[in-house]
């Protein structure tokens, strides 16, 4: 059976590192899906889940708050400022956020402060959706 190797990493730690079948994720242009020996590719990853479907037929759901993805072919590599283990989402905190996002666009008193609340509520949303789509897996 063929695999690929696959590096999730945070700022702070290695959130999954491991063999697996296949990868999904959201990249800048759209949803990616990455077998063994894929074309080398670098781009950015959007908000949301990655989806690691494991040599073992078990799949793995890790939250990515963007970043940069590499494939080599024998090699997917995740980087991101922000990444949360789909088991470890916390379902209140993620609204807390959104909420508080959505009081920083109201209250927004330049186009910055705009786009940075716009910024974090995407994020928010995805970690709620990821948190939605793990939950429903299990």
């Amino acid at each position: 059976m063929n695999t690929i190797h696959v590096d999730v990493v945070s700022a702070e730690e290695s959130i999954f590192s491991g063999e697996a079948r296949f990868v999904a994720l959201p990249g800048e242009a759209g949803e990616l899906g990455i077998y063994p020996r894929h074309t080398p590719l670098i781009t950015r990853v959007k908000p949301g889940s990655v989806r690691i479907e494991m040599a073992d037929g078990k799949e793995e759901f890790v939250f990515v708050a963007g970043g940069i993805l590499e494939v080599q072919p024998d090699c997917v590599t995740v980087l991101s400022d922000t990444a949360v283990r789909g088991k470890d989402l916390d379902e209140e905190k993620a609204n807390e956020a959104r909420q508080a996002a959505e009081e920083a666009i109201k209250n927004a008193k330049s186009d910055l402060d705009l786009a940075k609340a716009q910024s974090e509520l995407a994020i928010a949303a995805a970690e709620i959706a990821a948190l939605r789509k793990y939950l429903k897996k299990k």
